[in-house]
């Protein structure tokens, strides 16, 4: 909570100002946590939320969707591939070579990968596509991934 009142607010001030966007972060469990939730619904504009438990699945964010977290489709092997091209013989070597292969990231790199988003949302909802045209009968929706389409797609 500290993080995203110190430098998440601020930050998304400055970026964005007055102009809409979307804050979405991925399943780990601080984000699901109930007070992490509410705090991002009482202070973003427009949040997609997570389950915050399996039994209690209300979250607009699918589970388990790393094709939709540019972190997991794209950031994380970047990170992996530079960071860890040798061994280290300490948690402060990792950390130093995540630093560095973070701070490398072009934006350029990151234009590439935001880019790339349509396409894998696109490929996401093919397979929901194929199972109508099949037969309606065997029609099966994951509540969240509607939700999420609902809040990216159909804006008003």
């Amino acid at each position: 909570m500290d993080m995203l009142r110190a430098y998440l607010i601020p930050w998304a001030h400055t970026i964005f100002g007055d102009d809409e966007w979307t804050f979405q972060q991925d399943g780990a469990p601080a984000h699901k946590a109930r007070e992490t939730q509410n705090f991002l619904r009482d202070n973003y504009p427009d949040v997609i939320t997570v389950d915050v438990h399996w039994r209690n699945a209300n979250g607009e964010w699918p589970p388990n969707s790393p094709d939709l977290n540019p972190l997991d489709y794209a950031i994380w092997s970047i990170l992996m591939e530079k960071a860890c091209q040798k061994p280290h013989p300490n948690v402060e070597s990792l950390k130093r070579a995540l630093k560095k292969a973070w701070k490398e990231i072009t934006l350029a790199d990151l234009v590439k990968i935001v880019d790339n988003f349509p396409k894998r949302l696109q490929a996401c909802m093919m397979p929901m596509v194929a199972i109508l045209n099949k037969s309606s009968l065997f029609f099966v929706v994951n509540v969240g991934f509607v939700n999420l389409m609902h809040k990216l797609c159909l804006k008003s």
